[in-house]
């Protein structure tokens, strides 16, 4: 697995992932779970850095999420559009919960 520097808005984080598009799933991972935390998950924040600190920081993404092996900031980083993004996310989310739930039945 490779190290990758994502940011978007007023997140940057560190990830290892096998590909950038993998690197920005886990890092908007990270960024809902601030707001829609997943049963028994609590968000890892140890790395997560943004702009805005204190109790009620919350990272905000902006319309596109970069990604790149060599740092933030770069311009030759990988963009892709946040809503393909999470949009990916939340069809991931939901096959997970539908598993869950199949599991739960054949119990």
């Amino acid at each position: 697995m490779s190290k990758y520097y994502v940011q978007s808005g007023t997140m940057r984080t560190v990830v290892q992932a096998d590909n950038s598009r993998k690197a920005a799933l886990w890092a908007v991972h990270r960024a809902m779970q601030q707001v829609l935390p997943t049963e028994g998950e609590m968000p890892d924040t140890s790395d997560f850095k943004m702009e805005n600190t204190g109790p009620n920081a919350v990272a905000v993404l902006s319309q596109r999420v970069s990604i790149s092996e060599r740092g933030f900031d770069r311009d030759d980083s990988v963009s892709l559009p946040t809503m393909e993004v999470v949009t990916e996310w939340n069809d991931m989310v939901v096959t997970l919960d539908r598993l869950e739930k199949l599991l739960h039945r054949a119990k």
